[in-house]
């Protein structure tokens, strides 16, 4: 599912387009974990859609967890390694709301590139 923003839109999809050339990058999509839908996807690996809803409850539950324990901050990014991938969460600081997640071939990819090169494009992401 996709959500239209408009103008905006153009930019999620050149995002998720540049985070899929990302070496090992299978799959990718920019999620409002407040209502745990998919803004834009792109690729695959696994069901992005579903993966948002269940990511953002990832989310919710670490910001959560940070706000009981008294950690001020936020969250850089939440690595999840499975046996043949890795997912990448990158909650954005400039805007509220809204996380990457970007699904990697654990044998192709370069973990500290792809951490980085997110990092990047969550800066540059436009909404």
């Amino acid at each position: 599912m996709t959500i239209f923003l408009g103008d905006n839109m153009s930019d999620i999809n050149a995002t998720l387009k540049d985070l899929l050339a990302i070496d090992g990058a299978m799959g990718a999509c920019i999620v409002d974990y407040t209502s745990g839908m998919s803004l834009g996807t792109e690729g695959g690996g696994v069901d992005l859609d579903l993966a948002a809803a269940g990511n953002s409850e990832v989310v919710k539950a670490k910001m959560a967890t940070m706000n009981s324990l008294g950690i001020e901050g936020s969250i850089d990014d939440i690595l999840i390694t499975l046996k043949d991938q890795l997912h990448i969460i990158r909650p954005s600081v400039k805007h509220a709301g809204l996380f990457i997640y970007l699904v990697l071939d654990k044998a192709k990819a370069n973990l500290a590139l792809a951490r980085r090169k997110v990092q990047v494009f969550e800066d540059q992401l436009e909404i």
